[in-house]
């Protein structure tokens, strides 16, 4: 038998349900603040990734699915989504001298050692705002993911934590000091670290071996080289944040794994998952249009990983989403020469009803078992299809679920009705007779 490849993904049905829950959620938010959806492609060129996230990152490094098509290009799985987004607006002409409010949606693929909360493949949003120079930007979108939190209603668990790089020549600058500091230690460092500090040296800082943590606690810190341009930003950012009542904690080791990042860098992070805490990570990267080949334009954003973020819901609200239900309205078939009947109808509901969901009892079969069907599938009406009320026009409902009424026939049109005023919807077509007469002697008043 074979099984899914080591580190994919599949989201079967009731996962789903909390998955999409997530992801709407975030959505709205997204809508409210006026960012408007692009598609981008799974493969891009590996060069876009190299030149934009940079050679030394991990990510480039040790991450990336890379494969030669026909032509011997060399492509790569997107392993993030900003770089992409960048060259996808460059390219259609949409960022010089312009402000763009984008977001996205999709799997994004790093080779990475799968456990609870880390996929090799695993799906994220990402927000990017483009042509915004000034520390307001930075704030919304912070304030934009605290909204989030509090839609899913948990932000009393996640916690802002907000650093500054400076600009490009202060990181340099840092990093120089950082491995002046280091290089004396390299024996003692962990292995990773050692290979960082020839590559990424200021990755470093995220190391969580004792040892490397230890010997981090003299080295020079980044708040010491920051310029009073990215000072000033930085001051401009919290006063911001302060204001709109969003707390957050400075953490001067927070550097971020990618090259493009400079001035702010944040992280929302959770000590509900274990090790995977961070839920959502972004920043400004001023300088990434330009290394792409566009024109110097100022930029920011996050991206947000969505099985962290439906997990941290899942531990919070374990019961929330638990119960199945796949209909609103279950039709169940008397008899089989009505399927046709039975298929018009359940059209009809539909064209009428169109955000619920209608299943029909396919196969037909005893109405007793067709009864446990709809019971079980969560609809809140069980709808009989029978050859009676075929002759008169009407079907019969019943109402699975406590304080949804009596049992009723009616005309399809008035089953409209009296479905939308119980769901308070507007039904998109209702007209005819209501037709309402309630039975004492049909099938579904007997003992089912």
């Amino acid at each position: 038998m074979l099984q899914t490849v080591r580190g994919m993904r599949v989201v079967l049905p009731a996962e789903n349900r909390r998955f999409r829950f997530v992801e709407n959620a975030v959505r709205r938010v997204l809508h409210q603040y006026a960012y408007e959806e692009v598609q981008l492609p799974l493969i891009e060129a590996t060069e876009l990734f190299s030149r934009g996230v940079g050679e030394a990152t991990d990510i480039v490094e040790k991450e990336m699915y890379v494969m030669q098509d026909r032509d011997g290009d060399s492509l790569a799985l997107r392993p993030e989504g900003t770089a992409g987004c960048v060259r996808a607006l460059e390219e259609a002409g949409l960022l010089y001298n312009q402000v763009q409010r984008v977001f996205y949606t999709g799997p994004m693929f790093r080779y990475e050692r799968p456990q609870k909360g880390r996929y090799r493949q695993f799906t994220q949003i990402g927000a990017e705002a483009f042509g915004f120079a000034g520390p307001d930007v930075d704030a919304e979108l912070l304030d934009l993911t605290a909204r989030c939190w509090r839609e899913l209603g948990v932000a009393d668990h996640i916690t802002l934590e907000l650093n500054t790089l400076g600009s490009r020549e202060s990181r340099l600058a840092f990093r120089e000091a950082l491995v002046n500091f280091l290089s004396p230690h390299k024996a003692e460092l962990d292995a990773d670290s050692q290979r960082r500090l020839t590559t990424n040296p200021m990755r470093i800082l995220d190391s969580k071996v004792p040892k490397t943590r230890d010997i981090l606690a003299g080295a020079p810190e980044l708040p010491q080289f920051v310029d009073h341009e990215s000072r000033v930003h930085f001051d401009g950012l919290q006063q911001l944040l302060s204001d709109l009542g969003i707390p957050f904690l400075q953490n001067p080791a927070l550097v971020r794994g990618l090259d493009y990042y400079t001035h702010t860098v944040f992280e929302w992070v959770t000590d509900r998952l274990g090790a995977q805490g961070t839920v959502c990570a972004g920043g400004r990267y001023d300088g990434l249009v330009e290394t792409l080949g566009g024109r110097a334009t100022p930029a920011a954003g996050f991206g947000m990983g969505l099985e962290r973020v439906m997990l941290l819901h899942e531990v919070l609200y374990p019961d929330a989403l638990a119960v199945e239900q796949s209909a609103d309205l279950y039709l169940c078939i008397q008899d089989p020469s009505l399927q046709e009947a039975t298929a018009r109808i359940a059209n009809q509901l539909r064209d009428g009803l169109p955000t619920l969901r209608v299943r029909s009892g396919l196969g037909a079969g005893k109405l007793k078992a067709q009864f446990k069907k709809a019971d079980a599938s969560g609809a809140r009406w069980a709808v009989v299809i029978g050859v009676d009320e075929m002759a008169r026009g009407t079907v019969t409902v019943k109402p699975l679920r406590a304080g949804d009424g009596e049992q009723l026939e009616l005309t399809v049109p008035a089953l409209i009705e009296h479905v939308a005023r119980a769901s308070g919807l507007a039904p998109v077509s209702a007209s005819g007779s209501t037709g309402v007469r309630a039975r004492s002697n049909h099938p579904l008043n007997r003992n089912t």
